[in-house]
């Protein structure tokens, strides 16, 4: 079942003030004096229509906490300061992606962002067909003239929480839960190892997934991350971190459950602002990929009229990935975090896609 909403931003009404002008004579002149020309009104310039966006999220939808919700943050940006309406679809089951697009593409929608690798299966096709609309790809690549592709450089900012955790973990023992085991979240483990053996060379790092490539509830099964979590915590690591949506709300309950001294690392968004108070005292940090950024700057060009298709990258470099500081768990270790990360941006540092080899 596909679940939508539409977004219609009032039009705004002009409102004309008509001045009248008094007259008056000489006291020699019996005549009346000669009254000016009435004014022209001013014409009425017609209010601008205004653009429209269409999000296309994949499984989960907004209020996932993580990959979705950071898209809807940056359709909620392009809505209050560009002016934009926004219609948005969600992906319930696999076979709703193409579909969404359909619908979307259809309304008119000047861009069309599609959230998630997934849509590579359907996207191609659908914007050949409408060449007047720009479609904008987060984590995926089609090469065509009106398909704005976004790659975001994961295994950065993971190597940055893979450091924090090394730094703050008391046992030398950290965990990885990933959603499908794809070469998309690989790139998070990766990332994440190479920062805790920067910090520590014989740290532990556990390693799992919850599901298959294609495998739609790897990225909504709490439960399953829970229970690994739960597992790992009581082995003695002290710190675990998700790449795997939804699911990732099971590690941090499982880190309040295991006690003082647990920590869960959230992803994609600050996850200590979707936590309960008790879970943001476990909350050591999120590694933030910044999804809101991306679907905002494709809204602002398309309106300014200076889209293009093409590859855009974000990375440490321009903040298109990064870590949270909220709670302020991490403030003690923030400097050497910094360090690590200016030596990546200047490539003194250069930081594995794949956890193969480490």
């Amino acid at each position: 079942m596909i679940k939508s909403k539409r977004l219609v931003a009032g039009a705004l009404a002009a409102v004309l003030a008509l001045a009248t002008a008094a007259c008056g004579g000489d006291d020699t002149a019996d005549a009346p004096a000669e009254e000016p020309a009435a004014e022209e009104p001013a014409a009425e310039e017609p209010a601008a229509e205004a653009m429209s966006l269409g999000v296309a999220f994949d499984t989960g939808g907004r209020g996932d906490g993580t990959f979705n919700d950071a898209a809807g943050r940056g359709a909620d940006q392009a809505e209050a300061e560009l002016g934009f309406t926004v219609a948005e679809l969600e992906a319930t089951t696999a076979d709703d992606r193409g579909p969404n697009l359909e619908a979307l593409s259809g309304a008119g929608n000047d861009l069309i962002v599609a959230v998630g690798f997934a849509f590579g299966d359907a996207l191609g096709a659908i914007a050949e067909a409408n060449p007047e609309t720009f479609y904008g790809w987060i984590d995926g690549y089609f090469d065509g003239p009106n398909i704005i592709t976004t790659a975001f450089a994961e295994h950065e900012g993971s190597f940055l929480v893979g450091a924090a955790a090394a730094l703050k973990s008391e046992s030398g023992h950290i965990g990885f839960i990933g959603g499908q085991e794809i070469d998309l979240i690989k790139k998070f483990e990766a990332g994440y190892i190479a920062g805790a053996k920067a910090v520590n060379a014989d740290i532990v790092v556990e390693s799992q997934y919850l599901g298959a490539a294609g495998d739609n509830a790897a990225w909504g099964s709490p439960d399953k991350a829970k229970e690994i979590a739960l597992a790992w915590y009581a082995d003695g690591a002290d710190v675990v971190y998700t790449a795997a949506g939804g699911s990732g709300r099971g590690t941090i309950e499982a880190a309040v459950e295991a006690g003082e001294g647990k920590w869960a690392i959230g992803v994609d968004s600050d996850e200590y602002f979707v936590d309960t108070a008790e879970q943001q005292a476990h909350r050591l940090t999120s590694m933030l990929k910044r999804v809101d950024t991306a679907v905002f700057e494709m809204a602002k060009n398309v309106k300014e009229g200076t889209a293009a298709g093409g590859f855009y990258p974000f990375n440490l470099a321009n903040d298109g990935v990064g870590y949270a500081t909220s709670g302020g768990h991490i403030d003690d270790i923030v400097d050497q975090l910094e360090d690590f990360k200016a030596q990546i941006i200047s490539g003194a540092i250069e930081v594995p896609t794949s956890p193969d080899g480490l």
